[in-house]
């Protein structure tokens, strides 16, 4: 008896989502295709049947990956409406947080794969440049000005600069658990200050204040 197509559909889509969370965890060289299968609960033979290869597979999760990450941003943006903070005040401090740091199974694809992209396939590589140019253009949108290029400019380089402080905070958790939220706060609170200078301002004289 055959499968049907909504059966199909729900068989791929499981593999995908076992893929991602073997990926974010490991990294994707680190996950064949036994453990893979073994863990959507199919067979390699039942694998094939959706994805001609590992690498189809690696392609279609990052597209995922990135329509999720979308979906996260747009989430963020609206849930900032109405409060005193702006939404990209809002969203620095949300990618900045210990609990973003320590979300690596659903937070942002982003920086999840920024460590393996370079030496993925091209559909991969593809998918992720075409998410990172649209979070960047998302980003400049919710920054002040009238210039486009330069909102866009200034988008791309506070984007990168959390990406790196989310990516070293990670990186250093497990043996020094203080220097990791050193990176996440200072990071937080140089940033913030760079799209709201009064808060920089203030967080100075506080400082000093209490010297």
């Amino acid at each position: 008896m055959g499968v049907s197509k909504q059966q199909a559909i729900e068989n791929k889509r499981a593999i995908v989502e076992a893929a991602e969370k073997l990926f974010r965890e490991r990294g994707v060289a680190a996950v064949g295709l036994a453990e893979l299968t073994k863990a959507a609960g199919f067979t390699q033979g039942g694998f094939y049947n959706h994805f001609k290869s590992k690498d189809a597979l690696v392609a279609a999760v990052l597209e995922k990956a990135m329509e999720d990450g979308a979906a996260l941003l747009v989430a963020g943006v609206n849930a900032a409406k109405g409060d005193t903070s702006t939404p990209m005040q809002r969203y620095i401090a949300w990618y900045l947080s210990a609990d973003h740091r320590a979300n690596i199974e659903t937070g942002c694809p982003l920086t999840a794969y920024a460590g393996d992209i370079r030496r993925l396939g091209k559909e991969a590589r593809q998918a992720y440049a075409r998410g990172l140019t649209w979070n960047f253009d998302q980003l400049a949108n919710l920054i002040d000005g009238e210039n486009p290029q330069e909102k866009r400019k200034k988008a791309i380089t506070l984007f990168s600069q959390m990406v790196g402080a989310l990516m070293l905070s990670r990186a250093v958790l497990e043996v020094d658990s203080a220097l990791a939220d050193e990176i996440l706060k200072d990071g937080c609170q140089e940033l913030l200050g760079t799209i709201r200078p009064d808060a920089k301002r203030s967080q100075r004289t506080k400082k000093r204040s209490t010297r």
